[in-house]
């Protein structure tokens, strides 16, 4: 089967930018760069992501809400931490038709000072907490560095819960259950990926502390999928938001959010795709089964007339099927689907009908196997878990296998991938560190590791008390 020209073992980013094209997922022709078309196949991709998220937040109690895009210049003044993060990035319109706007509105880079107002009015006593919500939308940022689909993009497909408790302790209660609910997605998106506690200069606008979501590429960089945010009180005091205790006091809510982008599919793409195009999970491919009738003179009807039978089957069992019946070749056919990404293939011809059976051959694999149309309902299942397992595994060893912990610069600038190092907590020896290593600082473990007071911060001598986190990002 035909590859693409760039592999992607020579150039991660230009194999990704050709894949992304020659699988139809958008369109980075239109006029404003950043901001791209979203293709037929890849809204699918991305709708059946979005599904599995608001499986999630259903499951969880979440309410699905949806508001404004334009947010008033007042609103957005109002918490002045996350002026100073986001004024730079954001879209103002200050006028309508001919006429010059009284008060400038912004596009949402994210919604906290769109929704926080409302949340003051919806909220009246301890009974109505905690106020869970969550939506789907478009934000807008102006991005300055070089974008990149799904990746690093000016108009971003974004998701977004935000929500109010009574007290603190709650809202950490909160956010254990989003940590669980990103490892529950990115399961089965056969994402392996990293908590970090972002260090403080790097935290979201306006948080008390903020943890992300980290993915490492196979070019060694890593990519944030997401982040949850845990703000205390730091938004509801401004937003006034407030409750009435059961002992008829009036106290501030405190608040969380957790947020995740089109990157999801960004990080598909790179992690999971290979020289024929893309691999995708089984959970969000718009097609899991391609049936593709092998027809000879003569026989066209009863090899069609099995595939239709063996797409009715597994359509029974909630699998999405496709029966190619184009009048082109097989072997187009077999490379179009190999570039999309479809997880099993199936192959039926006379000779199989038959002998009562049909061909499977996993994306990922292309090794062929043979199962008995009387085993379809528990094979092919099973082959579409068994496939689930080598991506995950496979995409577990990426960043395993480039975890690197040491103790000293000199070690660190021999290594890629993510480099973790004794810290003494001081932000001027992490930021040292980036420098010299030219990345990033990701953040520290959760996980506490009393091994790390055994060494030294390599920047300034000190005792150490915590590991740190590095690595070269998008």
């Amino acid at each position: 089967m035909p590859e693409t020209k760039v592999k992607k073992d020579d150039d991660f980013n230009e194999w990704y930018n050709e894949i992304v094209e020659l699988a139809d997922l958008c369109d980075k022709r239109y006029p404003i760069k950043g901001m791209n078309v979203w293709r037929p196949y890849g809204w699918k991709l991305m709708s059946h992501v979005d599904n599995l998220i608001r499986e999630e937040m259903n499951r969880s109690d979440h309410q699905e809400v949806c508001f404004p895009l334009c947010i008033p210049e007042t609103l957005f003044q109002k918490e002045a931490d996350h002026i100073e993060g986001f004024g730079s990035e954001v879209y103002w319109i200050t006028h309508a038709g001919h006429s010059k706007l009284e008060e400038r509105w912004l596009l949402r880079p994210t919604s906290e000072t769109a929704m926080y107002p409302i949340f003051s009015l919806w909220i009246r006593s301890h009974a109505d907490l905690p106020l869970k919500t969550y939506q789907i939308v478009n934000t807008f940022r102006y991005e300055t560095k070089q974008t990149r689909a799904f990746i690093r993009v000016r108009e971003i497909h974004f998701f977004e819960a935000h929500t109010c408790h009574v007290d603190f302790e709650d809202a950490e209660r909160q956010v254990k259950e989003d940590k669980d609910i990103a490892t529950t997605l990115l399961k089965r998106l056969c994402l392996p990926f990293i908590f970090n506690k972002r260090p403080e200069w790097d935290k979201f606008a306006g948080a008390h502390y903020t943890i992300s979501i980290d993915v490492l590429m196979p070019s060694n960089r890593t990519l944030q999928l997401g982040s949850i945010h845990q703000y205390k009180d730091n938004f509801s005091k401004p937003y006034d938001i407030t409750y009435e205790a059961e002992d008829g006091s009036h106290k501030h809510c405190h608040q969380t959010t957790y947020g995740m982008s089109e990157r999801l599919l960004g990080a598909i793409v790179g992690i999971h795709g290979d020289n024929k195009g893309l691999v995708l999970p089984p959970a969000v491919a718009p097609q899991q089964v391609v049936i593709i009738p092998i027809i000879f003179k003569g026989k066209e009807e009863m090899v069609l007339q099995t595939c239709e039978t063996v797409a009715m089957i597994l359509k029974s069992h909630h699998l999405r099927v496709f029966v190619d019946k184009r009048d082109i070749t097989p072997g187009n056919k077999y490379y179009e689907w190999e570039l999309k990404g479809v997880p099993l293939r199936i192959e039926i011809g006379p000779r199989d009908v038959q002998n009562d059976q049909l061909v499977v051959v996993p994306r990922d694999t292309s090794e062929k196997f043979v199962v008995s149309l009387s085993d379809i309902e528990v094979q092919l299942p099973k082959a579409l878990d068994d496939l689930n397992e080598r991506l995950y595994e496979k995409a577990q060893n990426i960043i395993t296998g480039n975890m690197h912990y040491v103790t000293s610069i000199e070690e660190a600038k021999e290594l890629k991938g993510i480099v973790v190092l004794p810290w003494c907590g001081t932000d001027a020896c992490a930021l040292d560190v980036e420098n010299i290593l030219e990345g990033n600082t990701l953040g520290e473990p959760l996980e506490i590791d009393e091994t790390v007071k055994q060494h030294r911060c390599p920047v300034c001598g000190s005792s150490a008390i915590k590991w740190m986190r590095f690595a070269r990002s998008y």
